[in-house]
């Protein structure tokens, strides 16, 4: 009961300090920069795989509009721009069963991403990221490739959008 009044007492104090619960990103986008443009990502990964560069375009879109941080905008209005290309994939065994055969696989994505404030034609970051996704192996099973790409885009997009969100 006695330590049930010290924690009452400790969260009084932070409610009347002003003290309140933060998440760990900033939401702090660049000064100025209210609406962005993503223009389609180019691919100069020579990676067979139809469809990538608009595939990650999409789910770098969805991601801004998921975090309700900037507004999407033609490139001819927007305060700012993302541009992305596609610079490697690389496709490797991971996990290897005892006949030597490969039964998960995993694919990692390398970007760089030009983050550029339009108005004052200044490049705010210039970045590469790399980032994974695994699949399981099997001799004919694109999809299965494909949900190894997706995770890596997931992982790649949301740090893209951290960065461009965060500590300016």
């Amino acid at each position: 009961m006695r330590n049930l009044k010290y924690i009452i007492f400790f969260l009084y104090l932070l409610s009347i300090s002003g003290c309140g619960v933060y998440g760990f990103r900033g939401n702090n986008p660049p000064e100025g920069i209210k609406t962005i443009a993503i223009p389609l990502f180019e691919d100069n990964s020579g990676f067979s795989e139809a469809g990538l560069k608009e595939s990650f375009t999409e789910t770098m879109k969805t991601k801004v509009i998921s975090d309700n941080t900037f507004i999407l905008a033609d490139k001819n209005i927007a305060d700012g721009i993302i541009k992305g290309t596609i610079l490697t994939i690389r496709d490797e065994p991971l996990v290897i069963s005892g006949n030597e055969n490969v039964t998960k696989r995993k694919i990692t994505v390398s970007v760089n991403v030009i983050f550029e404030n339009l108005k004052k034609q200044k490049i705010i970051s210039n970045k590469n990221y790399d980032n994974w996704g695994e699949y399981n192996s099997s001799a004919t099973s694109f999809s299965e490739r494909r949900t190894g790409i997706n995770s890596a885009l997931e992982k790649i997009c949301e740090d893209i959008l951290t960065d461009i969100t965060s500590n300016w």
